[in-house]
């Protein structure tokens, strides 16, 4: 379905009239100011991720790398999202703007893990050579269900034509342990040239989800890039598209898991390794805890979390969690003790909740977190 011919027949009695003027004022070359409204928000939403009300079609522009770095660049119609705020609800709601052109998208990953970074890059947009004014110097981090996790804002250009998107990212401030070790430790420029037409983000397909499916606890399947349909579920920078940012599967990570628990509607999983990069060569004990999304694990990162733990109603240890890079756990928040014991109780408490902003499906989960307890 065509999102615009979507958005029109959803306005009411009006709705052909406006069709036809709209018609007329493009013909014109005047761009309908009503044609990024935004689809129907389910109503009665839980406090979890949930199905919404609609699932849009994303563009590819390009790659480019440098050194360690890979960049991907995506396009996809002008919509709204949540960014994390210090406000009674701890977020805000950002409307589509009738200037918006597109919602442009940055992914950097690790060329050589494929791993998604948490880099905060700053783009420059740029034409023939000189800067534009497109709205956006340093993208939002975000989580979507049909991109995972990545970069991005609604931006808008001065017009059709060609562009060069010029992005600044890195170095990784998060620690990096295993194949991160000593890797991603300064900046790196990527470019990736496009050309922008209201036509191919119009001819983009748009699908409404049944509304007796709408607000159901699951989530949209992962994207796949410029022909509408759903990934094999890889997204691991393979085929030609970005990784989505899924870590590795828990069943696959070394070391012992002490279980996963929900909390916030994330899953939280926690395993203990002594792996010697993690504890040295004096031993000792890590405790790796991976933060994810249900049913599709996208990492969440810059997340604050800290732990505690007990042994025999006594509590010896409380520490902040580190965010870490490693090549087996991928993204994981850690934390070294001197040893573990049949017995003890792992506590562990979000402090406070990715900092990423959020589009429909994810805006109510991820805010509310209790802790969660794990036995050794």
């Amino acid at each position: 379905m065509n999102r615009r011919r979507y958005l029109r027949g959803v306005a009411g009695v009006g709705a052909v009239g406006a069709a036809g003027l709209a018609g007329c004022l493009e013909r014109l070359g005047f761009e309908e100011e009503s044609a990024w409204a935004n689809p129907p928000l389910v109503e009665d939403r839980p406090d979890a991720v949930y199905l919404p009300a609609s699932r849009e079609e994303m563009g590819m522009y390009g790659m480019d790398s440098d050194g360690d770095y890979a960049l991907g660049l995506s396009y996809t119609f002008p919509h709204r999202f949540w960014t994390v705020e210090a406000t009674s609800e701890g977020k805000q709601l950002v409307e589509v703007d009738a200037d918006d052109s597109l919602h442009l998208m940055l992914t950097v990953w690790d060329r050589e893990t494929d791993t998604v970074l948490p880099v905060d890059p700053v783009i420059e947009v740029r034409q023939d050579g000189s800067p534009v004014d497109a709205g956006i110097s340093s993208p939002w981090p975000m989580i979507s269900q049909r991109m995972g996790f990545h970069y991005g804002d609604n931006i808008r250009l001065p017009g059709e034509g060609e562009y060069t998107a010029r992005v600044r990212a890195g170095p990784v401030s998060a620690d990096r342990t295993g194949t991160f070790d000593g890797r991603l430790e300064s900046a790196a420029t990527l470019e990736v040239d496009f050309e922008y037409s209201r036509s191919s983000i119009n001819d983009l397909s748009f699908q409404t989800i049944d509304e007796e499916r709408r607000g159901n606890r699951g989530a949209l399947p992962l994207m796949s890039h410029g022909d509408g349909g759903d990934s094999d579920g890889a997204g691991d920078g393979s085929g030609g598209m970005p990784p989505m940012g899924q870590g590795p599967p828990i069943d696959d990570l070394p070391g012992e898991s002490l279980g996963t628990e929900r909390s916030g509607d994330a899953a939280i999983t926690a395993i203990r390794t002594d792996a010697e990069r993690f504890v040295g060569s004096d031993g000792g004990e890590y405790l790796a805890v991976c933060l994810r999304t249900p049913y599709h694990g996208i990492s969440l990162p810059l997340t604050s979390l800290s732990a505690a733990l007990e042994r025999d109603g006594s509590v010896r240890l409380e520490e902040r969690l580190t965010e870490t890079l490693d090549g087996e756990f991928g993204h994981h928040y850690g934390l070294a003790v001197d040893d573990l014991a049949a017995g003890d109780r792992l506590r562990v408490t979000v402090d406070s909740p990715p900092q990423v902003s959020r589009h429909d499906g994810y805006e109510t989960a991820f805010f509310e977190f209790e802790d969660v307890t794990y036995t050794v």
